[in-house]
């Protein structure tokens, strides 16, 4: 152990105390032999610190903070150098409001669209969000404050998210699922990694030791505390046994408690507790340190540089621009037919959106930030080279119906050069704890769309969206620019690059589909019960839409610009590629260069190509520059579940480097010697995933990749356990009970049909499984309280509420004895 001298002299019960929060954001502290506590806060794209009560899902008000675009919209940048500034901007800003472990980024794959926290993730690819995401790491971590990288792992839904099972097998688990979290612990070495809500292949993700110690230990070399997404333990002792550092929120002392009871019964070893309290004592102690030097060297230089620091104004300030800079380099180019854009001078424009009034410019739930300053289109449109010939809403945001508004803003259009429309998925449509029904806008504004085109024909769509929609209105438009969640300045962004201030050079992150039911896990998707099926395997987005040449509307890493690049002399070394890169349009610009590796005669089923590399290139006009792409450990691996190790299959390999997916400019071979003798699989038994038919995967095929027969997800409807949700009440055997359930599912019924989504709060508590409870509270119920709860679920009302009643007093008692020996 690094601390032994610290541990040593820390009693049973600190040590107990110390692995779960004492607070709904704070770790316990121990100022007797100098442990402090640290503060954690929410933050992928910004600093959610709540000035009063907590809660994890952002029902109460925060601080004010920068809101910088989305990890989607951020992603499409393609840039890890913005990614690494604008993690340094996060960093800076969350020391200033004493948050020392800022949790994000989330890392998770974007398995499907509907997922509702879409918005919160990278990239439907593994090695675009690693490396975005280490260097988002990089860069907050060196203001002195951890990033905690979320959720480990398969965390792919938001439906019941806290009570179920990813069913995947290992290959797929690591090829696409983990490979992002072991670039970014390798690359930037996060000090801190959540573990997720649900279960992997029938292990909780917090007590996975598969997960936490073979591979993020072990293999990976992470140093950090893993700590529990709020309210995601389910069994604390197998938790810490099995690497898990602190359990959040605060669920009182019961947790400690138990621990206590599982190291006196043999459960847990005090030496297993002891390995714990260090590796999150380390990280304590570094963060304390940090944020104690930033603030000596503030009183000791005030009005200095270094004072500077802790100037939140001034840090708010510069945010903002690095907000608007982030938000217009990420930002696509979807369309752009008779070169519309960007905007000539003076160019009479109508303003069009109920978006361009109140702007929709982030996610909802634990992400949301209480933005410093935000921008809209109406009242900065006036400070650009344009004509601006009026404004109109011309669209009801809840997607009502309103022909008056229609009617405004067709006689707007009339009146233009040009009509700005701006419109896409309101606040409601995409959140935490929440999944999308469908990828479709509302009906009103596809309505204004199509009385606009027929009034103006010049019209350029803005989106604001946090994940994929489908677009079959894409031909009403000439132009078209994503600006996905831009942020508290994607106003001023979106201008930028409309008016050709900035030359667009984002590039999708995610493959924009025709329709929903070409999405490879359309079959499987979301849990059915307890069970999600990983069977589509690897082939996630563009991997599957390629292999299975299925047609997309946009293929994932498409983007426009406002000028042209040309690629020539592709040479491949033992250590990567080089070529030629030249801007042969007008404009200075940047190019996201993208090299795939694809497989010749597998023996394996493989994507027909994978993303392997990528740069963004900024080039003059007319300039020319020779490009490097380097190889890596990962260029040529697969994982062999035969012999549980990464390998490399000899043979022939295309090497190709481009503009998109799609969009391929060179391509060429190269020979590699293997290492792989031992073929996993029966071909003849899984033979659907040699042809990358998937949509609709046999048993017999899907237990062939998954080496044991297919787990059984049905629920329990005879009796429930303390691992069910509430949801699942409707089999109660109680009365009251099913009374609960239908009161819980009038309510989402009724708020869903009132706002057309449910109501957050409502949604949390129907998925919630009955132990998140005790885990939920503050230390007010206790885990025995949840099991006599069930009981009187399960029609033993007499018994289970004398339990609750008498565990009540007892759990009080206890707490406080327990709080007298901390003090």
């Amino acid at each position: 152990m690094k601390h032994a001298d610290i541990v040593n002299r820390m009693t049973a019960e600190e040590k107990a105390a110390f692995l779960s929060g004492k607070s709904e954001w704070e770790s316990w502290n121990f100022e007797r032999i100098g442990i402090s506590s640290i503060f954690m806060s929410d933050g992928p794209s910004g600093i959610r610190k709540q000035a009063g009560e907590g809660d994890h899902l952002g029902l109460n008000p925060s601080v004010p903070a920068t809101c910088f675009p989305s990890s989607a919209t951020l992603c499409n940048s393609w840039d890890a150098a913005l990614m690494e500034e604008v993690g340094e901007g996060l960093g800076r800003e969350a020391m200033a409001e004493g948050v020392n472990v800022l949790l994000g980024p989330g890392m998770n794959i974007k398995r499907n669209p509907l997922c509702g926290r879409n918005f919160e993730y990278f990239s439907e690819d593994p090695y675009l969000t690693g490396k975005l995401a280490a260097a988002e790491v990089r860069g907050i971590q060196s203001r002195g404050v951890a990033a905690c990288c979320k959720h480990f792992a398969v965390n792919s839904q938001e439906t019941r998210r806290m009570a179920m099972n990813a069913v995947i097998d290992e290959r797929t688990l690591r090829e696409i699922y983990l490979t992002a979290f072991e670039i970014a612990v390798k690359e930037s070495h996060p000090r801190a990694m959540m573990s997720s809500y649900n279960e992997v292949n029938g292990v909780y993700a917090n007590e996975n030791r598969h997960l936490l110690t073979d591979i993020l230990r072990k293999e990976w070399g992470f140093d950090g505390f893993v700590v529990t997404d709020w309210g995601a333990s389910n069994d604390h002792v197998l938790g810490v046994k099995n690497g898990s550092n602190l359990e959040m929120p605060n669920p009182g002392l019961d947790s400690a408690r138990e621990l206590l009871a599982g190291v006196k019964s043999g459960r847990i070893s005090q030496d297993e507790v002891d390995q714990r309290v260090d590796e999150l004592l380390d990280v304590v102690l570094e963060l304390t340190a940090e944020a104690k030097k930033v603030r000596q060297n503030h009183d000791d230089h005030d009005g200095s540089v270094q004072a500077s620091c802790l100037d939140k104004d001034a840090i708010h300030r510069d945010n903002h621009r690095l907000a608007r800079k982030a938000a217009a380099e990420s930002m696509v180019l979807l369309k752009n037919e008779d070169r519309i854009l960007p905007l000539k001078s003076r160019t009479r424009i109508a303003i069009i959106g109920d978006f361009a009034f109140e702007p929709r410019y982030q996610g909802a739930g634990s992400s949301m930030v209480n933005a410093t300053k935000v921008e809209n289109i109406r009242d900065l449109a006036g400070g650009y080279d344009l004509q601006v010939v009026g404004t109109a809403r011309g669209y009801r945001r809840d997607g009502s119906e309103d022909a008056t508004l229609i009617g405004e803003a067709v006689s707007l259009a009339k009146q233009a050069d040009v009509v700005l429309l701006f419109f896409g998925l309101n606040e409601q449509s995409e959140s935490e704890g929440l999944d999308r029904t469908h990828l479709r806008i509302p009906q009103n504004q596809i309505t204004l769309m199509r009385e606009i085109q027929e009034a103006n024909r010049n019209t350029v769509g803005i989106i604001s969206a946090g994940s994929v929609i489908e677009m079959p209105w894409h031909s009403l438009f000439k132009g078209l620019l994503h600006a996905y969640l831009p942020g508290q300045a994607g106003a001023s962004a979106m201008l930028d690059v409309l008016t050709g201030a900035v030359n667009p050079s984002g590039h999708l992150g995610e493959t924009i589909l025709n329709k929903y039911e070409d999405t490879p896990s359309y079959s499987y998707y979301p849990a059915l019960e307890r069970n999600s099926e990983y069977r589509e395997s690897v082939f996630v987005g563009y991997r599957y839409f390629e292999t299975a040449d299925v047609p997309v509307l946009f293929p994932f890493g498409y983007g426009l610009s406002y000028t042209t690049f040309e690629y020539s002399a592709l040479q491949v070394e033992e250590s990567g590629i080089r070529f030629t890169l030249k801007n042969t349009g007008t404009r200075d610009g940047a190019e996201v260069v993208q090299m795939y590796v694809g497989m010749k005669d597998s023996a394996l089923f493989r994507p027909v190509r994978e993303l392997k590399g990528f740069a963004k290139i900024f080039l003059k006009a007319g300039e020319e520059k020779k490009v490097s792409i380097p190889f890596d450990d990962k260029t040529f691996r697969v994982w062999n579940r035969m012999t549980d190790r990464w390998e490399i299959e000899g043979g022939t390999y295309l090497i190709s480097v481009g503009s998109s997916c799609q969009d391929l400019r060179l391509t060429c071979s190269v020979e590699k010697q293997g290492d792989l003798e031992r073929i996993p699989y029966d071909r003849e038994k899984c033979g659907c995933y040699y042809k990358a038919d998937i949509r609709r995967v046999s048993d017999e095929a899907y237990e062939e990749i998954l080496g044991y027969p297919v787990p059984s997800g049905s629920w329990n409807q005879k009796s429930l356990g303390i691992n069910d949700a509430l949801c699942q009440m409707y089999y109660a055997k109680s009365p009251i009970a099913r009374k609960i359930y239908k009161v819980l599912d009038r309510k989402l019924k009724k708020s869903q049909a009132e706002g057309g989504v449910p109501d957050l709060n409502t949604m949390f508590q129907y998925n919630m499984p009955f132990r998140a409870i005790a885990k939920m509270t503050g230390g007010l119920v206790s885990m025995e309280m949840v099991k006599s709860i069930v009981e009187m679920v399960n029609g033993h009302f007499f018994r289970g509420m004398g339990g609750v009643i008498s565990e009540f007093f007892r759990n009080r008692k206890e707490n406080k004895q327990y709080l007298r020996k901390l003090k």
